[in-house]
């Protein structure tokens, strides 16, 4: 290395729109699973009232959408959220160890449940909190991007 290109600054290279591009479905998936969390939480909240009332306590439609219902649809933001997982760890947008770590702490904590407790509440609520993870992952880099124009 010479003693004139150490003194000079390297400047970042340029992101390649197709990276950009990839980076932004991803986000788009993350916001799909941050949807479908949101209506699994409408979903318990309407149907679990719905299913205490009086009138509806012989109703096993109702109790089985109060109980089946939310889980399906956080079951469903699971393979949005590998994806994400994936893009940000092969783009570097988070830490490698912290993608790593959500991803390794839920799908542990989720399969332990089912194995052990026959429950799956504590495992899918992990699979919340990975979603907004990667949503503050996405807008972060989102506003560097903007930052740097």
């Amino acid at each position: 290395m010479s003693q004139d290109s150490a003194a000079t600054p390297r400047t970042p290279a340029p992101i390649a729109p197709q990276v950009i591009q990839v980076i932004k479905g991803a986000a788009r998936a993350n916001k799909i699973a941050i949807y479908l969390i949101y209506a699994a939480i409408a979903a318990f909240l309407v149907f679990g009232t719905l299913a205490s009332l009086t009138a509806f306590h012989d109703n096993q439609l109702l109790y089985r959408l109060f109980f089946n219902l939310p889980y399906a649809l956080i079951a469903l933001t699971i393979p949005l959220t590998l994806y994400d997982a994936f893009v940000i760890y092969r783009y570097r947008l988070s830490q490698p160890s912290m993608v790593a770590l959500a991803i390794g702490v839920s799908i542990v904590v989720t399969l332990g449940n089912l194995l052990f407790s026959d429950s799956i509440w504590l495992g899918l609520s992990c699979w919340l909190g990975v979603a907004f993870l990667f949503q503050a992952n996405f807008k972060r880099f989102f506003k560097y991007l903007a930052a740097s124009n």
